[in-house]
């Protein structure tokens, strides 16, 4: 590709490095579900689903589609209710529960059609996985949407939490080498439940999360604190859910991977766990500020895209990484435009004055979302192409020639040629 010999003849760099392809060899694919819904009903409607698409459609061009409905439900929420608060015609909440339905069911089958016309690689996997980072924040902003939370701190801790969730469940896996989904997990689950919601929404409307439930179900409502309301009830469960059954088994799962392979524990967890909480730090603090335009501006879609955008960078490496068996990747890059906003908006705490005025800092919020999504473009083209040229095989559409010689089979052994995407 182009790109990649300017950038060898220009300044003698090579991405990815010739010895993180050469590691390709080495791929295998580990997936564990431990969920029950998924055990004896959506594998069965996902083995159904799969029929359904022809044979000469590329597994990876399913996951672009089913991408493509949350792209398109997030452009509605930016034409019909941009606030997060007000009430939007139903059937845009209708929408979102099917988009993003879809694309669970299209998530899922690719893997299935990669399988059923043997054209599984790593390419495979870090596409899908790619395409998962992002969705994150596209979930989150449905959600902000469809509860009627509006530009406030329910929305920055939404946004937190399911991309926080993904954070530790991708780290989990560069460690233990597995993907592991619990009993109860937030791509089987918790899609189910945020799909509920979304009908729910549109068949009563935003503002019925915010009834108290001293009036809407008093039997409850008594046991909980005066006021509560369904909106508080799902953005805590979603953090109490997030502890539960993300945090604390993927922290387990790294040191008990990390003793087995007699690695060092403290630096491990140092890696996974500082970038993420200083990310995290940095969006609530730049987002609540006073001085922000964030929140009182009402941009807060606009900052989720753009601290989205980074966060799939940051994803997208760690998943590089592991498939590569590479070095715990360096996020500061991603990190760092996050920390330098959120300590300049709130110069009025540190250094006893402003240091942005509103129209700079929103000048400076579209210039990190332009750069993160050109940067995350170039990122993305260079390590495709690196991906495809070394295995042979093609993103979006599957070869119908026969391939070179000791291409990589999905359990990480040569094997004969055969149909790759």
């Amino acid at each position: 590709m182009w790109l990649q010999r300017w950038l060898k003849s220009k300044y003698n760099l090579e991405f990815p490095t010739q010895e993180q392809l050469e590691n390709l060899r080495y791929y295998k694919y580990s997936a564990v579900d431990k969920s029950y819904v998924t055990k004896y009903f959506l594998s069965h409607y996902w083995n159904w689903a799969v029929t359904l698409f022809p044979m000469w459609i590329a597994p990876n061009l399913i996951t672009l589609i089913g991408l493509g409905f949350m792209v398109f439900n997030v452009l509605l929420v930016f034409y019909y209710v941009p606030d997060l608060g007000t009430e939007a015609p139903s059937w845009i909440y209708f929408s979102f529960a099917a988009g993003l339905w879809l694309y669970s069911t299209f998530d899922n089958v690719d893997g299935k059609q990669a399988r059923r016309t043997g054209t599984s690689s790593p390419l495979g996997e870090l596409f899908d996985h790619g395409c998962d980072a992002l969705n994150t924040t596209f979930v989150a902003i449905l959600q902000c949407a469809a509860l009627g939370l509006g530009h406030t701190q329910y929305s920055i801790i939404v946004y937190i939490t399911t991309v926080a969730g993904f954070y530790m469940s991708t780290a989990e896996e560069y460690y233990t080498k597995v993907l592991y989904l619990g009993v109860v997990n937030g791509p089987t689950e918790g899609i189910l439940l945020t799909c509920m919601a979304f009908l729910w929404t549109g068949f009563y409307g935003a503002a019925s999360w915010h009834v108290p439930l001293s009036e809407g179900i008093p039997m409850i409502g008594q046991l909980l604190p005066s006021n509560t309301t369904m909106a508080d009830v799902f953005v805590w469960n979603l953090v109490f859910f997030f502890i539960l059954t993300i945090l604390v088994p993927s922290l387990y799962a790294i040191y008990g991977a990390c003793i087995e392979r007699k690695q060092d524990v403290v630096l491990a967890l140092t890696n996974t766990l500082f970038p993420i909480v200083v990310f995290a730090l940095a969006e609530y603090c730049w987002a609540i500020s006073p001085s922000s335009v964030v929140l009182t501006g009402r941009h807060l879609c606009l900052f989720g895209l753009t601290a989205g955008t980074l966060f799939g960078l940051m994803a997208s490496n760690i998943i590089l990484a592991h498939l590569t068996r590479s070095p715990y990747p360096n996020l500061a890059p991603m990190v760092t435009p996050m920390v330098v906003i959120a300590i300049m908006v709130n110069g009025d705490v540190l250094f006893g004055g402003p240091i942005l005025s509103p129209g700079t800092e929103l000048g400076l919020l579209w210039l990190i979302f332009v750069g993160a999504s050109v940067g995350y473009g170039i990122w993305s083209t260079l390590v495709i192409d690196g991906f495809c040229s070394f295995l042979g095989i093609r993103c979006l559409v599957i070869r119908r020639q026969k391939q070179p010689e000791g291409r990589i089979s999905p359990e990480g052994k040569d094997e004969d040629p055969a149909f790759f995407f």
